[in-house]
């Protein structure tokens, strides 16, 4: 075999091996992320009912939203929901803001 034939050879079996493993790391990102998704989704869920319940408590007792009903839910949750609820939170007022403006 001369040697450009060679080299076009060792470069496509180079590219073989590299899109290959780069197939293989994204099949097991993709399969980690659907194996997660339930339990996230499941949290996600959780954390909605507990904002809800803490809502109804808030309009029953007709209250002003306050940060001590958002703190109360979160205080419930591991330190990822609680950042979670943070997060959305700041999302609801960031909304608020721009709504008045």
């Amino acid at each position: 075999m001369s040697a450009p034939q060679s080299l076009v050879q060792a470069a496509l079996q180079r590219l073989g091996v590299r899109l290959g493993s780069g197939l293989v790391d994204a099949a097991a990102n993709l399969a980690l992320l659907a194996q997660d998704a339930p339990e996230r989704l499941r949290q996600e869920l959780q954390l909605f009912w507990v904002e809800v319940e803490a809502e109804a408590a808030r309009i029953e007792r007709g209250e002003a939203e306050g940060p001590e009903a958002a703190s109360a839910a979160a205080s419930l949750l591991d330190p990822q929901d609680q950042i979670d609820a943070l997060r959305a939170r700041v999302a609801a007022l960031a909304r608020r803001l721009d709504q008045r403006s």
